[in-house]
């Protein structure tokens, strides 16, 4: 399932569906807010950037987590 990349263009919320397993790092980067109506509509760097977290790390750890649970 990890065949396809998360981007920070993505939909938080259409990350979270497609791996929920994603939750987690969301909620490691400090983002806990998952259930609000920002992450609705918003898009990774959009939340991240109202966070005040890096996107590109947070792509990075999701993606690397994506993997994991691939060979898990």
């Amino acid at each position: 399932m990890a065949e396809q990349k998360i981007t920070k263009n993505m939909g938080i919320l259409e990350v979270v569906t497609l791996f929920p397993e994603s939750v987690e790092v969301f909620q490691d980067f400090g983002m806990h807010c998952l259930g609000c109506m920002a992450a609705h509509f918003e898009n990774i760097e959009q939340g991240c950037l109202a966070h005040g977290i890096d996107a590109d790390e947070m792509v990075t750890a999701i993606n690397e987590r994506m993997k994991a649970s691939d060979t898990e």
